[in-house]
This record gives C-alpha cells, structure tokens and sequence, in this order.
C-alpha cells in the first residue's frame, strides 16, 4: 500500500466511525430554504450554520436584479473576462463594491478563496516577507505559501509579537505584507485595525484586511472594519472579502487604489486564467449593497440578535469567548461532548456545526452558531431553551 493510499484509509476510518455512530455533520442536503429555517430529511430545522447574516438571501430586491442580468446576460460568460467574459454587470458590481468601501476601485474574482490566493501570491515574491495572524484564513495561509515569500505567523492579536516579528525583517527584505482578518470566522472576534495600522506605518508594511465576516455586520451602517473603528479607507492598503456571506452570490472581491487593481486585472493567475463569475451573481452583488444602505433596519435586528443569543448563552454559563459579530463560538472543549450535544440539538430541530480540531486547538472544540438578521425572537428562544435544556443534562453548563 502506498502513502497516498495510507492518508486516504486513516481518514475513512474516521469518517466510517462518524457515520456509523450517526455523528456525522457535514455535507447534509439542504431540500429547501424558508428564511432562517431550512428543509433536511424531511425536518424543518432553525439554521444556525448560515453565513447569511443579513437575511439577503431570496431576498426579493436581489432576487429581481439576479433575474434581469439572466434574461440579460444569460447563464455564463465567453470565458475568462479580460479577453471575453466581462459585462456591464462585472463593471458595474465592481464599482459599486469600491464605493460601498470608499476605494478607488475593486476587482471581483471566482471566489473569496481566490480572492486572497491570488492576490497575495501575485503581490509578493522571494525577496518579500508575509507576516499574517495564527488564526488568519486557510485562503490567506495559502496565498503566503504560493508567494515563496518568507512566510511568518504572529500570535493572535498580539501586536507586540507583530511589532518583534516587523523589527526583526526591517532591513533584510524588499516588501513587507501584513495580512489578518476583520473578523476571525472560528473566534468571532476584531482585529486591533487602529494599532495594526500605525505598527505597518512604522516599518513601512503593507496591510490587507479581509471582511469576509465584517462585511454588512461591523461599523454603524454595516460598512466594515474600517467604518467600525472611524478610519479612512486609506489606512488601508487592500481589504478583501467574500461575496458569498453576507452578500448572497458567489464569489470574492480585493478593494484598494486604482494603480493596485489594475495591475491585478492583468497580472493576478487566479483572474486571468479563470472563467468570469455568473451576471446573475454579480447582479445579486451590486443589489444586496444597494439594500444593505438603503435599509439600515437589517443591521439594527442582527446587533439586537446577537445581544439576545449571546447574553442568554453567557447567563447560561457558556463561554462564547469575545466575539463580537455574527460568528458566536460555544466552547464546550472535548470532542465527545461536542459531538453528543450537536446530535441533541439536531434530533430537537437546530441546526449546527461542531468544530473540532485541527480547525480549532485542542480542548476548544465548539459549537459555532451563526446569528442572522433572518432569525426571530422565537427562533433565537427555541435554541437558547435547547441549548439550556441539554446543557445542563449533560454537565456542560451548571
């Protein structure tokens, strides 16, 4: 037996074990969607596992305009949109993109995965450093790889573990990139922005910032991390983000100056070389930030949700750590327990998703809820009851 053949074996054996004890969670076929709740197996659950944290998915504004550039555009593109696949609808989501953030312009690509790939790879080469935080996205740890930049981790949100790592490539390298997320998707919780930003300032770095989690949830109208600390976008030198959370399409986008985007037009692999995302998608784009600024009730409900969900679960007794977004960690540390209360509150009709390691460290294993602007005050009670309920049966809470 070879090595590949010894990887792929150890990890059946896992998943057949998962499957055989009816503890496996993920991939389930979702049959329908109706608002926050979602058709599996023939139960109607409450979804906690969405990304949709405004609510803007079906929602009929974007439904409408996604329609429109189909009987416009049709299902696809030519090709590859710097020879034959870009529409007024790509020109057109992607100015609105770098006005919803107050850049010069933007670039929309494939996916959010691509979307940092990409850049970051294309930006940097073997004479540059990359320094990005421990718990910065698998597509951010990817594009360091792909860079054959020296690659660096610094520890989570310590800024003078940052500062060290910054001192230390002073002198010996030509660029310098700084990459973290606005929201950290395991923790839920921010970025230091205002200190990161005068720390790159300091040793002449860059900073790329990623809302994939930000977007429509942080700053006073749902704009981001910047809007959110009172910053200029030109802190900043790129945000990325995804156009597949709170923006219901698919997708991924890197907002910064004109000079930086152009020449990821024409220089970036992962756009270049890869087919034009759908008009409809880019449609849904352009529509749901039209509506994320013309209805600020959306942002209102999700803050007042997430206050519900977390301040009932932290009276409980459940660590949900700081977050301070829609991505709401409920440590429960071993992986046996996790699983055993994700399989109660599935059987009970609340659909979560445990997190184990390595996705997370060791002994932090959790239930990470997602809250939405979509979910009631009834919705929000179901899964606080169950939560309470089993958590007390089983020991986790007091």
């Amino acid at each position: 037996m070879g090595v590949f053949d010894k990887r792929i074996d150890t990890f059946l054996a896992e998943y057949n074990d998962l499957r055989e004890k009816d503890l496996y969670y993920y991939l389930q076929q979702v049959d329908q969607l109706d608002g926050a709740h979602v058709w599996i197996g023939g139960r109607r659950m409450v979804m906690f596992s969405s990304y949709s944290y405004l609510g803007l998915l079906k929602h009929p504004v974007v439904q409408e305009r996604a329609r429109e550039a189909l009987d416009r555009f049709g299902t696809g593109t030519h090709g590859v949109r710097i020879l034959a696949g870009t529409t007024a609808a790509h020109v057109q989501c992607e100015q609105r993109i770098a006005s919803f953030f107050g850049t010069e312009d933007a670039i929309a690509y494939s996916s959010g995965y691509l979307a940092n790939l990409s850049t970051i790879s294309t930006l940097l080469g073997r004479h540059d450093v990359v320094i990005t935080d421990k718990l910065s996205h698998a597509s951010i740890i990817d594009g360091c790889l792909l860079s054959n930049a020296k690659f660096q981790r610094f520890k989570h949100n310590d800024l003078g573990d940052l500062k060290h790592l910054l001192e230390d490539a002073k002198d010996q390298f030509e660029g310098k990139l700084v990459v973290v997320d606005a929201v950290y998707s395991m923790d839920g919780d921010v970025c230091p922005l205002p200190e990161l930003v005068d720390l790159c300032r300091e040793y002449g770095a860059w900073l790329m910032v990623d809302e994939a989690h930000s977007l429509g949830v942080l700053g006073e109208t749902g704009h981001g991390i910047i809007e959110y600390f009172g910053m200029s976008p030109s802190d900043v030198e790129m945000l990325s983000g995804s156009l597949s959370k709170t923006l219901p399409a698919v997708g991924g986008f890197v907002a910064g100056r004109r000079d930086l985007i152009q020449f990821l037009r024409h220089t970036a692999r992962g756009f270049v070389f890869s087919a034009a995302l759908p008009p409809a998608a880019v449609a849904a784009v352009t529509a749901s930030l039209d509506v994320i600024e013309e209805d600020p009730s959306l942002i209102a409900t999700v803050r007042r949700n997430i206050k519900r969900f977390v301040g009932g679960l932290n009276e409980m007794g459940y660590d949900t750590m700081d977050t301070k977004s829609c991505v709401i960690p409920i440590i429960i540390g071993k992986p046996e327990p996790t699983l055993e209360l994700t399989s109660r509150l599935h059987r009970d009709g609340m659909f979560v998703s445990p997190i184990l390691p390595p996705a997370v460290p060791t002994n932090t294993c959790r239930l990470r809820a997602n809250v939405t602007a979509g979910h009631t005050d009834e919705d929000i009670d179901f899964a606080l009851d169950l939560l309470r309920r089993h958590g007390k049966d089983m020991g986790i809470i007091p």
